[in-house]
């Protein structure tokens, strides 16, 4: 038996995220399927993590153990029968003891905004009908993020976690030179229940002016839930990187056209 790493990415708008569930279609529902029709086994994937039902992945891994060799070029036949909006970029050997989830020590995550209505961005970006965001203070609330590592405040089921630390090591929040796309982006050690998707809801709020640094910052002090915590949209969202100790590839973000990391298109604010 031998354990492979398979290094993939998704578009997630037609899953009801990476777990296997008996309802609805799933990422590892397909991607077990799929290695199973083709090794005539069994195969079981374990995921790096869990995303949200329409939630991306521009870089995803999964572990799984495979018995025999095969002698045939395994990632053509994967991608071959996957659907389009699957594709596994790479299948890399590892150890035995090697774990997708519990030995990656950073992720991250970046958000997608447009603030006007594109019928080319709906399913890659969330659309907010926005004028007039103030950046300036979505952008100090943002910094706010580094000088805390507790987020229960931020998490929709604090309860659930033995603990809500969390230990996050860049956050920043950039725009396109006019302003009406935004990408919210960060990372950390951990990430609980849509903790992403509702700093990034009260990021918009403080935007509109509902919501000051003062108020915000108070929740990463007291660490209590907001009375109100409506996540923003789940098809904003990507997992984007994922690290592991003896392991940093980077993502392929070039097969998603909204991906466009250079500093002449994307600016701090």
């Amino acid at each position: 038996m031998k354990r492979y790493f398979f290094h993939i990415g998704y578009n997630g708008h037609n899953y009801r995220g990476w777990q296997r569930q008996s309802i609805a279609v799933n990422i590892q529902e397909v991607v077990e399927t799929t290695l199973s029709q083709i090794l005539k086994t069994n195969i079981t994937a374990v995921g790096c993590g869990r995303t949200d039902a329409q939630v991306h992945a521009s870089q995803f891994f999964f572990h799984a153990d495979i018995k025999e060799q095969w002698d045939y070029d395994l990632l053509f036949r994967i991608n071959k029968i996957l659907p389009d909006d699957i594709a596994v970029f790479e299948i890399i050997p590892v150890t035995d003891l090697a774990h997708a989830r519990f030995d990656a020590t950073q992720r991250t995550y970046d958000y997608f905004i447009h603030t006007y209505k594109d019928p080319f961005l709906g399913n890659l970006s969330s659309f907010y009908l926005e004028r007039n965001l103030n950046l300036d203070k979505m952008r100090s609330a943002t910094a706010l993020l580094l000088r805390y590592n507790d987020y229960g405040g931020l998490c929709k089921t604090p309860s659930s976690y033995r603990t809500t630390i969390c230990n996050v090591t860049t956050a920043g929040l950039y725009s396109d030179a006019s302003g009406d796309k935004l990408r919210f982006q960060i990372s950390a050690n951990r990430f609980l229940a849509r903790m992403i998707r509702i700093v990034v809801a009260k990021l918009l709020e403080i935007g509109r002016g509902d919501l000051s640094l003062e108020e915000f910052e108070d929740y990463l002090i007291s660490r209590k839930t907001p009375k109100i915590i409506e996540p923003a949209y789940p098809q904003g969202l990507y997992l984007s990187k994922v690290v592991y100790p003896y392991l940093d590839i980077p993502s392929r973000t070039e097969f998603s056209p909204f991906f466009i990391h250079a500093t002449d298109r994307w600016l701090p604010v």
